[in-house]
């Protein structure tokens, strides 16, 4: 085997001219006047910038990244479908890519006849692909529509057939994108094994996903771009945990921006007699960080502030957690748990502390209320703020507990 890597990318940039229309006509009249009057502002948009990396001979490499980082791009120039600006990029040995949904595949020819066609351009000979041909037509699962045009094929056929190809011409290298996801379980499982079995044979897989369970599962390491630059690299399971926390951050900010724009507007989902107000909801994480996506199991605090407008000794404050199905996930309040709250400020604080959140990963919806112990409202507020649960395991329903697995022999 070479000592050379299987893959290997220097100084790799690549931009694209994006073509701004700028119109001065606002009418039929103006247009068929002025045909010519449209002006194109040139502007470059930089994809990649600086991407060094090399990959060795049999190893797996995964590149994760929001959608517009770069991943596509540069597996588009690692298959040779684009050209970079500059650096270089070194892939050896045959390469077979499955990138684009029906990419190399032309409508108007029959599956059967694309086969040919895609198996000519990875550098086959017609014999060689008549040898592989019944193989690849029976690992598409195709059956009759083989011989079908493939413009009357559904996006999973199109995969199916693009990825029989691309795995049964015995590539060196295999560079896969996003498409796997469309193909139907089944073939999702054929897809694994086939995987799986290039592993094995020493094959060089380069994968682009944004299934982190698939990359935990096949990658040996993993490239995070960020903005066309790699953001880091290395084991799988660090690098995740990074991009999770930065997409959480992200998210974060977007929706505590949009629970400061919900407060504004309360219309219909707020009630009572305003003699007790609640001002305003907070939700602190551990360091007492203001939150709007948090992660199962870890601490968590709803905090309240509340002014009396009207002095009551009869007061009780209460909380609802409700999944995005308005299903009501728990409720509770101060009078029920028999708090004892005579006697407080005028303006004060209230917090409902959890030592653990053990929601499963989803959307949630928080009601708070302050009323006195027959139900009259004095300040109902309805969703008055929407979370995310984030969680690295995948699991269903509403509530997680806390638990372990045990094993042993009978």
């Amino acid at each position: 085997m070479s000592e050379m890597p299987a893959i290997e990318v220097k100084g790799l940039g690549k931009r694209f001219r994006r073509e701004i229309l700028k119109r001065d006509y606002i009418t039929w009249k103006t247009l068929l006047l002025n045909p010519f009057s449209r002006k194109k502002a040139k502007d470059y948009i930089t994809v990649l910038e600086e991407i060094s990396f090399s990959v060795d001979h049999g190893k797996t490499l995964a590149l994760i990244g929001q959608n517009g980082s770069g991943k596509s791009t540069l597996l588009k120039i690692m298959a040779g479908i684009y050209k970079p600006d500059n650096g270089q990029v070194n892939v050896r040995g045959r390469v077979s890519s499955l990138i684009e949904l029906g990419a190399g595949f032309h409508p108007e020819f029959t599956g059967r006849e694309n086969v040919f066609l895609n198996g000519t351009i990875l550098g086959l000979s017609n014999s060689e692909i008549a040898k592989r041909f019944d193989h690849i037509a029976a690992y598409s699962g195709l059956g009759e529509y083989i011989d079908a045009p493939v413009r009357t094929y559904s996006s999973g056929m199109y995969v199916r057939l693009g990825f029989s190809v691309a795995v049964n011409v015995d590539p060196d290298v295999l560079l896969v994108d996003e498409v796997l996801a469309v193909g139907d379980e089944a073939f999702a499982h054929k897809c694994e094994d086939k995987i799986n079995e290039f592993r094995r044979k020493g094959k060089t897989i380069c994968l682009v996903t944004h299934d982190m369970g698939a990359v935990e599962k096949y990658a040996d390491e993993v490239i995070w771009l960020d903005g066309g630059q790699i953001a880091a690299r290395g084991n799988p399971r660090r690098v995740i945990d990074a991009y999770r926390q930065k997409v959480a951050q992200e998210e974060d900010a977007i929706r505590r921006q949009e629970a400061l724009q919900a407060e504004a507007d309360l219309t219909g989902l707020r009630w009572g007699d305003g003699d007790v107000v609640i001002e305003k909801i907070r939700l602190l994480d551990k360091d007492g960080a203001e939150r709007a996506v948090v992660t199962s199991g870890e601490p968590l605090t709803i905090e309240l502030e509340y002014c009396q407008k009207k002095p009551t000794k009869d007061l009780v404050f209460g909380i609802g957690l409700f999944n995005a199905q308005e299903v009501q996930c728990y409720g509770t309040n101060t009078h029920l748990e028999r708090l004892d709250l005579e006697d407080l400020p005028t303006k004060g604080v209230v917090r409902f502390i959890m030592d653990r959140l053990d929601l499963v990963q989803g959307t949630y919806f928080l009601d708070v209320a302050a009323h006195n112990t027959d139900g009259k409202a004095y300040d109902y507020i309805r969703r008055s703020q929407a979370f995310s649960v984030r969680s690295i395991i995948n699991d269903v329903g509403v509530f997680r507990p806390s638990h372990t697995w045990e094993v042993f022999p009978r």
